[in-house]
């Protein structure tokens, strides 16, 4: 009797033991990522020479007795998001997944007819990590904000929230507002505590982008770069935005649903230009739409410079392609960029009880 009271007490204990325990890192734990110096990393592997080149960066031009010295107004930092910080891979871009759930699984919303033939058509294509044609690419951007016309931006980001409770596909014990890459959001507190600026320049959409990190990225909202969306008045009518008298009686601002023009490439550029106004000197990114910004952070820097680009090949703890990591890797030492390995340089992704789904 007294061996089965003990026995009963024990797993008592063991259940009280697992309760609470997170499968991944949770939206106040990634908050809670606080590194300002070297010892304090905790999620890359000790001998990850990404990890020691960005402290030997920054002890480097942080110490004003350094010919490298940059001043803290021109230390500018910008970082991609999908695949850069954050999961890009279950099975794609947040924003295109969450147009599928939109037109396909959303009851209380109807589709136009073309963008719910788009959205069946192009869903196992992405499942099975096909590309898209020239006309479904075209027809799937111009749908990213067609969907949600009328919303406002408060309903829209009300949307985006709602969506992030959902679980990733493909990889088990984790929410698509979790998924983010601690490792990497470590450099970025790393940086901002380091007297740096740090800005996120995505092709993501700027209402969803500024949903997904509010809160918990070291990331000013004013320093989030990204697509724009399209906005009207309910009042617009055939007036033009610079002649209209916007009245708030009357009338809100909602999202137009007209196409996007697409962040990316040499476009975040043209972002860095036009909302920065100077030159980074730390990019980071994942793919050849982050080229541009990558590309811009080298040329003719007046300071030491440096670019990163993230690797995907852990196919055991995220959804790793091995053949692109390879080539993604060539084209990094290529380009003068500094890849870095998912599966050798992380400690863990998004939490040891991350894996990819059997």
């Amino acid at each position: 009797m007294k061996k089965k009271f003990l026995a009963a007490v024990a797993a008592g204990l063991i259940a009280l033991g697992s309760f609470g325990v997170s499968d991944a890192a949770t939206r106040e734990e990634i908050a809670a990522i606080h590194v300002e110096k070297a010892s304090d990393f905790k999620y890359w592997n000790e001998d990850s020479p990404t990890k020691q080149k960005i402290i030997e960066f920054v002890e480097d031009v942080t110490n004003p007795a350094s010919k490298n010295y940059i001043p803290p107004e021109d230390r500018i930092a910008t970082f991609d998001m999908d695949g850069t910080f954050y999961c890009e891979t279950a099975p794609i871009y947040f924003q295109e997944i969450m147009f599928i759930h939109r037109v396909l699984e959303d009851k209380n919303y109807t589709a136009p007819k073309k963008y719910l033939d788009l959205a069946k058509k192009i869903k196992p294509k992405y499942y099975a990590k096909e590309k898209l044609t020239p006309a479904e690419d075209k027809l799937h951007l111009e749908g990213l904000t067609a969907v949600y016309a009328g919303m406002t931006d408060e309903e829209y980001r009300a949307y985006v929230r709602n969506f992030m409770n959902d679980n990733e596909d493909g990889l088990t014990n984790l929410k698509r507002g979790e998924a983010f890459y601690l490792p990497m959001v470590e450099i970025m507190s790393y940086l901002t505590n380091n007297g740096f600026q740090v800005y996120i320049d995505s092709a993501c959409g700027v209402s969803t982008t500024r949903e997904l990190v509010g809160d918990i990225i070291p990331v000013r909202y004013d320093r989030i770069l990204g697509t724009d969306f399209n906005y009207t008045s309910t009042k617009m009518g055939k007036d033009a935005p610079n002649d209209h008298f916007f009245d708030r009686y009357k009338e809100k601002i909602v999202i137009s649903g007209k196409p996007l023009s697409d962040n990316a490439k040499t476009r975040k550029i043209f972002s860095i230009l036009n909302q920065i106004g100077k030159k980074p000197v730390l990019a980071f990114g994942n793919s050849g739409g982050d080229s541009g910004m990558l590309e811009y952070t080298l040329q003719n820097n007046k300071y030491r410079s440096m670019s990163f680009f993230v690797i995907c090949d852990d196919v055991e703890r995220e959804l790793g392609n091995l053949t692109r990591a390879k080539s993604d890797t060539a084209l990094a030492l290529k380009r003068g960029w500094n890849p870095i390995s998912m599966k050798n340089e992380f400690k863990t992704i998004y939490g040891d009880n991350v894996k990819r789904e059997k």
